[in-house]
């Protein structure tokens, strides 16, 4: 081979060599965008038709995890905060948001509220209904009924200390009933293992093998909001916040409203 034809295969040679990294380096595919939301079963539903509008819209993967908006369980939402859970985004009852917030796990004024909960009762499918419309007949409904469940969550606090009080009936009705660890209420009902159980209205529209009675009387109606907050350590503040924005803006309404919740229109704190 002449000597100049061999240096210009060498040179070419050495040129490929040294792109060939380059070129891998400029067509690595990019790193996929994802954001880690940690979310209690009064705003499931509503949260995962939005997030797969939002993944559509964006491209942005969202992670879900799910977990009660209180109590002992590991999959408590505070549980899985003190573990300091890779978590981008959480959504639960405004109560227990507030309290993550005073304790540091969430950023203070990140707190948006997205929807409006009410309580419910439902039996098993198939069985009468019974009164419930006034709290003369809830109260009767109650002591007249074999078995009671209620969830260990926010609903369920409101009944088992507050409601059943209020209603004078807390002695015939507490030793029938059972307040419900992590399990959706109207699985119980659903399986016979509680003649009638209370949850948020959202949450028992999701389970097969009931039939949802109605809500509570008004004057013994508790509204609980679900609220959302950035986690304190997230790395993807600005993200967190853009998903946060979008669950609260009137294109989620729809969605909200369709899963048992109405929109809040509260917003952030100042």
């Amino acid at each position: 081979m002449p000597r100049r034809a061999a240096l210009g295969l060498a040179l070419l040679l050495g040129l490929n060599a040294v792109s060939a990294p380059a070129l891998a380096r400029d067509t690595k595919p990019a790193k996929v965008r994802e954001l880690h939301v940690v979310t209690s079963g009064g705003f499931t539903a509503a949260f995962h038709a939005l997030a797969a509008n939002y993944e559509r819209d964006t491209g942005v993967h969202i992670v879900a995890e799910h977990g009660p908006s209180m109590g002992d369980t590991p999959q408590a939402i505070p549980n899985r905060l003190a573990r300091h859970e890779d978590a981008d985004v959480v959504i639960l009852a405004r109560s227990g948001l507030d309290k993550l917030a005073d304790q540091g796990l969430v950023a203070k004024g990140t707190e948006v509220d997205l929807g409006l909960s009410k309580i419910a009762m439902a039996v098993k499918a198939g069985a009468p209904a019974p009164d419930i419309s006034t709290p003369d007949a809830l109260r009767s409904t109650l002591v007249n009924a074999k078995s009671v469940a209620w969830s260990d969550s926010a609903s369920g606090v409101y009944i088992q200390s507050t409601m059943l009080d209020r209603l004078g009936v807390t002695d015939q009705v507490r030793p029938k009933g059972r307040m419900i660890p992590a399990t959706p209420v109207g699985q119980i009902v659903a399986t016979g293992q509680a003649e009638i159980g209370f949850q948020q209205l959202s949450e028992l529209k999701t389970v097969k093998g009931i039939r949802i009675v109605g809500l509570i009387p008004d004057s013994l109606q508790k509204v609980t909001p679900f609220s959302a907050g950035v986690v304190a350590w997230s790395p993807r503040q600005a993200e967190a916040r853009a998903l946060i924005a979008y669950l609260s803006s009137p294109k989620a309404y729809p969605i909200i409203r369709d899963s048992g919740l109405e929109p809040a229109s509260q917003k952030a704190k100042p």
